[in-house]
């Protein structure tokens, strides 16, 4: 018989029937809903579904920003790894919601909407159906009914609402939680919060309680971007002083601007940690952001006025022979004097008075940004103001400098500067020729800021005390003596909230002739983005820092300017004119997820508990398993759990966290390739010759890089299933290495995948005819072990994410399985379902030819036999004063007496007719013979 060759064999396993298979088991599963996860009521309930009823199971990825370049094959690493959880937990029995949406808001279509005209929303539209193409043709699978995008007027909405839910709230620090701001009204009104109240006019008492809000309005430094035509969090900025994106200058800026009150949660946001199941790297990162110190506010007598500072070191106190404020302290102006008091040091002088000295400082920090004035290393500068304070524990009279490495956005401006103790503090101070005071017991010959413990000394009636009980006797020194007070600071600051862009969730705000903000009702939400002609801000320099910020809504006059009743009959207002944050619709969809057609309430009560809810007293509740990149372990994070609390806090979540355990996958590298001048060459065009890499005829050199466009080393999945097969691809990601250890992509050992598969495909399908090659016929007793050996192992590794040894064991199944002339459908079948998670479209066809009906993907995953589990026979090394000196094969239940037996007999040559004086058997492992 003629062999037909690759291309003509319709029963081969190939990248072209893979495509065939791929295409049609995917549409058979969005016709059949397959992957519908049914809800505990509303219209996604399903009493009939098979899984309804079951335990619950909430897995969620971070969702994607769709980009107009699509997908490469490092961005579905985490999504494959989720869908092969998720499979298999479908599979093991439970209930399963996976869903994916698009975070769709956002600089880049705008940008793109700047340079070409054409508007955000056609653009995104366009990104994410590239998007969901490309996850379709990977198999995953999602529950499609509850997809959405960010920018879908019908999600806004509720962000919109989330927005008022802050904004209508205060934080009762008595209570350690919001409250509604209704309450706190009727407690002025009943005057448990003073007289006061009555005395002032509608405007006053609007103005106390929006001092009080979590969403307020601020005049405060904010990081300006011209080049963007926007402010940024700090979080934006990079430590050059420079946007993220787009790599424009920042400057500070003063600006009114809307801010969350995000600071009020700190405790929580910190304690809370300890309950989640979160990588601790990412632990730590959100504690250090949120940076909570506690100490001391200390007070120093400056003439009339009074300086604070926090410091976390109260008890050196003693040590402080100088103060530094801020050069934008508001005290700067007050304290300066006229002249320079008698006997300042010469190399102070640097003007003719100190107020011309302190205002040409001033100019020269305000040019810096705040990377620059706080970079390690950096050379301290400073100026004396001309002013002294008074040390409040031993009443020296301490000068007081002006310098940019304090910040006046940080603590309150103002430090205490102890230079024996303090490595900035100790370069200022011998710039600048001042005292150093040690106040804890230094070894000898130290020199520089010692910040080691040891016993207190210099410092009264601290002197002989621990580091600790010097602190705690110091603030009640303090506080005894009205000189300060214990207290806890702070690094986090409140999140700046306002966007002077178009392509962002509008603020559901007006404002009367008051100037004053007024939530919009309910009913009127949402607030839906009006077409404009310019996307882009009318001129601006991105070099200059005085260019005003105008924002593109606020030249669409029509709809600035609006009638409306809210209560007291018609009036015009004015539309707030910024937009929200990218991070404002990505705080919350977890639980759009739940209910994503619900237009009664954010998401029924049921649903969220079913979901979400906390599984006992102490548990955090929230989404099961959340996967994602370590770039976002701090601010979409954050934000998310504190929109959350806030949400749990009004009563609208019973979880009192959004995200119960977290995963970081690692990313997918390439290799990236320069020619001699350093500029980057496409990667496919790049061959490998004798060792050395060429472009054309010139020889480059090679190195590793993320993937991505920059250097010219994508690879996308669209390639990798038309080369190979979805179930190919899926297969090589899983088994490149631990899904949370970062992978160079290597294209040409995806062919290792693919035979996998076409042996797989051998098992089952005749090659030569098409025929079914499997019998009826029981497994031999070794195979059997190895099958249930593997089946063990195979679950083992998939409740722990170790897909990569998963596919190592199905391999070996595969391997054990292939030189016998026909496979028993006993082994078959487990490895059919075992793999479907991996290569579920293959699994569904051989499951389909194996004579099943319609889809695997909730049938039994399976369950290792455990007499299958134990060996036949356990071998004992046996050894003479630590050396093997031989070995004994012994049934598993062999007494222990009869071990040691068999195991003497075995070494009697090495014993030579000596008495040994012990024989220890450890059970199952060695035996241990000393003479």
């Amino acid at each position: 018989m003629v062999k037909m060759s690759e291309t003509e064999n319709p029963f081969r396993y190939t990248a072209a029937m893979a495509g065939e298979m791929e295409l049609r088991w995917q549409q058979y599963w969005a016709e059949n809903g397959t992957f519908h996860a049914p809800n505990p009521v509303g219209e996604l309930a399903d009493p009939d579904h098979p899984r309804a009823g079951a335990p619950k199971l909430h897995v969620q990825d971070m969702f994607p920003y769709p980009s107009g370049a699509g997908l490469h094959v490092g961005h579905p690493l985490g999504y494959i790894g989720t869908d092969c959880y998720t499979r298999y937990q479908r599979m093991a029995g439970f209930n399963v919601l996976h869903p994916m949406g698009f975070d769709a808001f956002g600089l880049p279509a705008e940008q793109y909407a700047v340079q070409t005209g054409t508007h955000p929303a056609v653009t995104t539209a366009a990104n994410v159906d590239r998007y969901r193409q490309q996850l379709r043709r990977l198999g995953l699978a999602y529950d499609d009914r509850r997809s959405f995008s960010t920018t879908d007027p019908e999600y806004y909405r509720w962000t919109q609402w989330i927005f008022l839910q802050v904004f209508n709230s205060w934080f009762d620090p008595e209570l350690n939680k919001a409250r509604p701001i209704a309450e706190l009204i009727a407690e002025f009104e009943s005057g448990a919060r003073g007289p006061e109240w009555a005395g002032l006019s509608a405007t006053e008492r609007r103005k106390v309680i929006d001092g009080y809000r979590l969403a307020y309005m601020s005049e405060a430094p904010v990081n300006w971007c011209p080049g963007l035509g926007t402010v940024l969090a700090n979080e934006e900025v990079t430590p050059e002083g420079r946007s993220e994106r787009g790599n424009f200058p920042v400057f500070q800026r003063s600006l009114k601007q809307w801010m969350m009150r995000i600071t009020a949660y700190g405790d929580r946001l910190v304690d809370d940690l300890d309950v989640l199941d979160w990588p601790e790297p990412v632990k730590l990162m959100q504690r250090n952001w949120i940076g909570r110190s506690r100490g001391a506010h200390v007070h120093f007598a400056a003439g009339d006025d009074r300086i604070t500072v926090f410091t976390t070191r109260p008890d050196t106190l003693f040590g402080a022979t100088y103060m530094v404020l801020a050069p934008e302290h508001e005290l700067v102006a007050t304290i300066v004097p006229a002249e320079w008091p008698a006997g300042t040091h010469e190399s102070w002088k640097v003007a003719a008075t100190p107020g011309e000295a302190v205002a040409a400082y001033q100019a020269t920090a305000a040019a810096k940004t705040e990377e620059e004035r706080t970079a390690e290393g950096k050379v301290k500068t400073g100026v004396f103001t001309g002013a002294y304070a008074v040390n409040p524990v031993n009443d020296e009279r301490i000068p007081v400098f002006i310098a940019d490495y304090v910040l006046a956005g940080y603590g309150t401006g103002a430090i205490m500067a102890v230079p024996g103790h303090d490595q900035r503090d100790f370069e200022f101070a011998t710039v600048f020729e001042l005292p150093v005071v040690r106040t804890i017991a230094t070894p000898d010959g130290f020199e520089g800021a010692y910040v080691g413990d040891g016993e207190v000394i210099n410092s009264g009636f601290l002197d002989g005390l621990t580091k600790d009980d010097a602190k705690a006797a110091m603030i009640a020194w303090l506080e005894e003596h009205g000189k300060g007070a214990g207290a806890t600071t702070y690094r986090l600051r409140d999140w700046l909230f306002s966007r002077q862009r178009y392509w962002g969730e509008p603020f559901p705000i007006v404002y009367d002739e008051t100037g004053l903000p007024i939530a919009l009702p309910d009913s009127m939400l949402p607030v839906e983005l009006p077409e404009v002609d310019d996307f882009s801000p009318r001129t601006f320099d991105p070099d200059d820092a005085d260019t005003e910020p105008e924002t593109p809504l606020s030249r669409k006059k029509d709809w600035v300017q609006v009638e409306l009743d809210l209560g007291d009959g018609p009036k015009t207002y004015t539309r707030e004119t910024n937009t929200m944050p990218q991070w404002a619709g990505s705080c919350w969809y977890e639980l759009r997820y739940l209910d994503p057609h619900n237009d009664k309430v954010l998401v029924d009560p049921a649903n969220e508990a079913y979901w979400m809810g906390p599984r006992s007293a102490t548990d955090a509740g929230g989404v099961d398993l959340y996967v994602g990149g370590v770039e976002h372990a701090v601010l979409h994070l954050l934000y998310a759990r504190f929109w959350h609390k806030v949400l749990f806090d009004l009563g609208h979540v019973s979880s009192f966290e959004p995200f119960r355990k977290l995963f970081n996958q690692g990313y997918i590298q390439a290799y990236a390739f320069r020619d001699a001048r350093g500029v980057v060459v496409p990667a496919e065009e790049v061959v490998e010759r004798d060792g050395k890499w060429y472009y054309g005829d010139q020889q480059v050199s090679r190195e590793y890089g993320k993937m991505g466009k920059s250097l010219k080393n994508v690879v996308t999945p669209d390639e990798m299933c038309e080369q190979y097969g979805a179930d190919t691809f899926r297969v090589y990601e899983m088994a490149m290495g631990p899904l949370d250890v970062s992978r160079p992509w290597e294209t040409r050992a995806v062919i290792g995948s693919q035979r996998f598969l076409q042996r797989v495909w051998r098992l089952v399908v005749d090659e030569e005819t098409g025929a079914i090659r499997v019998t009826d016929e029981p497994l031999d007793a070794k195979t059997r072990k190895i099958l249930h050996r593997v089946i063990a192992g195979v679950r083992e590794d998939m409740e722990e994410l170790r897909f990569n040894t998963a596919i190592a064991k199905l391999i070996e199944l595969t391997n054990a399985l292939t030189p016998l002339p026909v496979v028993s459908r006993e082994a078959v079948e487990p490895l059919v379902l075992m793999l479907s998670p991996f290569a579920p479209h293959l699994a569904e066809e051989l499951w389909s030819k194996l004579g099943h009906i319609g889809t695997l993907a909730y049938a039994d995953f399976p369950q290792a036999d455990p007499a299958q589990l134990v060996a036949d026979s356990i071998t004992y090394p046996v050894q003479v004063n630590g050396k093997v000196r031989g070995r004994v094969e012994v049934a598993p239940d062999t007494p222990e007496e009869e071990v040691r037996a068999q195991a003497l007999a075995a070494v009697a040559e090495a014993l030579a007719g000596k008495e040994p004086k012990k024989v220890i058997v450890v059970k199952g492992r060695l035996v241990s013979v000393v003479v």
